[in-house]
């Protein structure tokens, strides 16, 4: 099996998922103590240009992706969210827009430049004030026991070096009831897409982070990490693990991306 598939077979215990993880950047050893400080870069070098790029390189499906897991998550007007791995706000602006502003959100993530385009973009749409921005770690969330009712993160759980850790966190910060929902590049799951899929990932993506970004190893990351992280079935077993009840996923775009759904009881 070559490299690029080998990251998470199905068969794969959820453990050696997640250590394979922890100890990868993308395709190269790394040692989990330094994993995050290299992701980090990734982001610092790229935050200017981030949204820019995600419309570029999915022709503008990551916005379908992520309004299809606002509509599975149906938010409730007054609900108290915590979105993970935030950055630049496109999360917590829809859930915003889709209840009119009635919910308080809360935005974490680690890369303060990430942070700073995101409170950009808050004043140019008027939910700045309606925001609260938290520099944190997934894994180390800085937020009491129990406090929200939903907990979602997009494209930002594979670049945690221990995800045991941060779901969890997830667990722990979600009320009784309270509802995880994430959101992820995956397994492709229709015949014949992955090779184009992987011809795309290794040529196109690199070359566009070159000439959009000025930055084309960030994007042979990006590639690299999508290959990295657990399957489908296996991230589900690892969300189980974690204390979650009714886990179950959706694919999106033949399995290109992801949501998984699970409650705490």
């Amino acid at each position: 099996m070559s490299e690029r598939r080998a990251a998470s077979d199905a068969g794969e215990s959820p453990e050696r998922a997640a250590e394979t993880l922890a100890h990868s950047f993308g395709f190269q050893p790394v040692d989990p103590a330094e994993k995050a400080a290299r992701v980090r870069g990734v982001f610092e070098r790229v935050a200017g240009r981030y949204d820019l790029m995600n419309d570029l390189m999915s022709a503008g499906v990551h916005r379908l992706w992520k309004d299809a897991l606002i509509d599975w998550l149906m938010p409730r007007r007054g609900c108290r969210h915590l979105d993970v791995a935030g950055g630049t706000g496109d999360i917590a602006f829809r859930l915003l827009d889709r209840l009119d502003g009635a919910a308080e959100v809360a935005l974490v993530d680690i890369n303060p430049a990430m942070l700073a385009v995101g409170r950009d973009r808050a004043v140019e749409r008027g939910w700045l004030g309606e925001v609260l921005w938290i520099a944190g770690d997934a894994e180390r969330l800085p937020l009491p026991d129990r406090s929200f009712d939903a907990y979602t993160i997009a494209f930002g759980i594979r670049n945690v070096t221990r995800l045991e850790a941060a779901l969890a966190e997830a667990y722990r910060v979600l009320r009784p009831g309270g509802r995880f929902l994430c959101l992820e590049f995956s397994r492709v799951v229709l015949p014949g897409l992955e090779r184009l899929y992987d011809a795309y990932s290794f040529t196109v993506l690199p070359q566009l982070g070159r000439l959009v970004a000025g930055d084309a190893a960030s994007y042979r990351y990006l590639a690299e990490s999508i290959r990295r992280f657990p399957d489908q079935t296996t991230f589900a077993r690892l969300i189980a693990r974690a204390g979650f009840d009714q886990v179950k996923h959706r694919n999106l775009s033949g399995g290109i991306a992801a949501i998984h759904s699970a409650w705490r009881y």
